[in-house]
Parts: C-alpha cells; sequence; structure tokens
C-alpha cells in the first residue's frame, strides 16, 4: 500500500527504504563500518591500558626517561598524538573510498527526484 493518492503523480518520489537496501548502499555502510569499528576498538582498548596502567602501574608510569619527562607523560602524549592521527586517516578515508560512493548515490537519487 503507497501514500500516493489515486490519480497523483510519483515522480519525483523516492523510495529511500529500497535504496537503503541497494547493494550499492549496503556496500558503502559496509565500507564505513568496516573502518570505524576496528579502529575505535583499537583506539578504546590504548585508551583503558593508559588509565590501567596510570592506576596499578605507578612504578612503570613514573620511570623517567629524560629528565622530568616520565614514562606517563610520554604515553599520555601519545594519547593525543593517536587521536590526531586518527582523525587525518579518517579524513582521507572519507575523502578517497567513501565520498565518491556517497556522491554516486546521492546523483542518482536526485535525478531520480527531478524526474529524469
Amino acid at each position: 500500500m503507497t501514500d500516493t493518492p489515486p490519480g497523483a503523480s510519483t515522480r519525483g518520489r523516492i523510495d529511500y527504504i529500497a535504496e537503503e537496501n541497494s547493494p550499492r548502499f549496503r556496500e558503502l555502510k559496509r565500507t564505513h563500518r568496516s573502518f570505524v569499528f576496528p579502529l575505535s576498538a583499537f583506539f578504546l582498548v590504548w585508551y583503558f591500558v593508559y588509565v590501567l596502567l596510570a592506576g596499578f602501574a605507578k612504578d612503570f608510569m613514573s620511570q623517567p626517561v629524560l629528565g622530568d619527562i616520565n614514562v606517563g607523560l610520554l604515553i599520555g602524549l601519545g594519547q593525543f598524538v593517536t587521536t590526531f592521527g586518527i582523525t587525518l586517516w579518517y579524513v582521507w578515508f572519507a575523502n578517497n573510498k567513501l565520498d565518491p560512493k556517497s556522491a554516486a548515490i546521492r546523483e542518482d537519487l536526485e535525478k531520480q527526484e527531478a524526474g529524469a
């Protein structure tokens, strides 16, 4: 059953549910998830290792490396470096892998909406 009244034109109407179930949209979601989920898991493990070390391995974390710089400080700064690195990697990934796929989908949907 449709929401279109009898005699009304369906031109320009997009079936978003059908598009969401299409192979190309599923591939876009799969590509996104295959990048984001493992990287998120890696970062969360990395972060919690740091927190656990700070809480339970104080002797290790307080080992001096160079002057007043200790292991804990280096690992903490590594958290920031990792965050920026992941961000840069995701931007590259999105620009090169996700955006072309989503642009093709968007272009086709815009053509459908225009009734072409």
